[in-house]
């Protein structure tokens, strides 16, 4: 008889990465696989795009807001409505176990899980537990981590850190391929910045105003966010993409360095390929301020180097940049001496021994 896996999270497109990296090695191993996420989440458009086999079960869900909002008060009703949902999901599909990995709509998920007696684990990325995975922890069987300091707040008989959980598909990418699609086939160091999925005003403006300093030094791939592309700005060395999708691991594998925010799965997966970088993380009037305990704690295992968003400019930017060629050598030795992390495999062990 089949096992059976339920897999939830959204909200953000960190919400569902790992699971879009699981989810392919459970299909190998024969699982039944269901994922629940809200109507009109992004993690939908995510998980129907990628898996459009997978049966994907829509729920209610509230938002859950860290400042006043009216919806404040009928948002619990949404939840409560979610966990019936989330219920009647479950008692239908009889899941062995359900993996979350965060964001709102998971968390009538996991308390419905409880409440059908159904093993559940959850996955935080950063240093400290987003809101949604608080609110989970009590309901939660295990509670994996990305950061070995964020298990110091959490239960610790059912916490243990297991790494960032990196997609396979990362360490196939081809230079040669990469170099073939960008044209780059000089031996002058290859840049990649990035600034998110929808870009980064700020950053992208950094590295226009210092574009000549920088190609004297550098080839740039310059994913700069969905209608910030600046048609006036082609150059020799100079690639512009609104985003890359399948052909990423192509583009890391010829990169040299990377400048980035401090999302928890994109600089892991910088470490992982060993890509020295320069972090700009989201300031905390844009954010919780998780992305910058994500970056002082690369920081401080010499993985990285921080930029506050506050002290960019142009002569900062380009500042930083120069450090970050200085100290290449140094960051990657830093890397190969960090503990490994879980690989894909150790995590499907783990999760297949605790199914029901």
């Amino acid at each position: 008889m089949k096992k059976r896996i339920l897999f939830t999270g959204g909200g953000s497109a960190g919400h569902v990465t790992v699971n879009t990296a699981l989810i392919p090695h459970f299909e190998k191993e024969g699982w039944d696989i269901t994922y629940i996420g809200s109507e009109d989440g992004i993690e939908k458009e995510i998980i129907t795009e990628q898996f459009p086999h997978i049966p994907y079960k829509s729920i209610s869900s509230g938002k859950l807001r860290r400042y006043f909002s009216w919806k404040n008060f009928s948002d619990p009703f949404r939840v409560m409505k979610g966990v019936v949902d989330a219920l009647s999901v479950i008692r239908k599909t009889k899941p062995d176990i359900i993996f979350s990995k965060g964001g709102f709509v998971s968390v009538p998920v996991v308390m419905a899980a409880k409440i059908a007696k159904v093993p559940v684990a959850i996955h935080e990325s950063d240093v400290t537990p987003g809101l949604a995975n608080k609110l989970a922890v009590p309901f939660a069987t295990k509670i994996f981590t990305t950061f070995p300091e964020t298990v110091q707040s959490l239960p610790s008989d059912k916490s243990l850190c297991a790494g960032a959980i990196i997609r396979e598909e990362l360490f196939t990418g081809d230079a040669r391929e990469g170099k073939r699609l960008t044209g780059y086939y000089e031996d002058t160091p290859v840049l990649m910045i990035m600034g998110g999925s929808l870009g980064a005003r700020k950053i992208n403006e950094a590295v226009r105003g210092n574009l000549e300093e920088l190609l004297s030094t550098f080839q740039i791939i310059h994913i700069c966010g969905k209608g910030n592309v600046d048609e006036s700005l082609v150059q020799k060395g100079y690639r512009q993409y609104e985003f890359i999708k399948g052909e990423l691991p192509h583009y890391l594998a010829m990169t040299d360095f990377v400048i980035s925010r401090a999302g928890s799965n994109s600089i892991f997966e910088f470490l992982a390929l060993k890509k020295p970088m320069l972090l700009i993380p989201l300031s905390r009037e844009a954010s919780r301020g998780d992305q910058i305990l994500n970056a002082n704690s690369f920081v401080k295992h010499g993985y990285a180097l921080k930029l506050e968003e506050e002290e960019l400019s142009e002569k900062s930017f380009l500042a930083g940049v120069n450090e970050l060629k200085e100290n290449r050598d140094t960051m990657i030795r830093n890397m190969e001496k960090g503990e490994k992390a879980y690989t894909i495999q150790d995590m499907y062990e783990v999760l297949s021994s605790m199914s029901r």
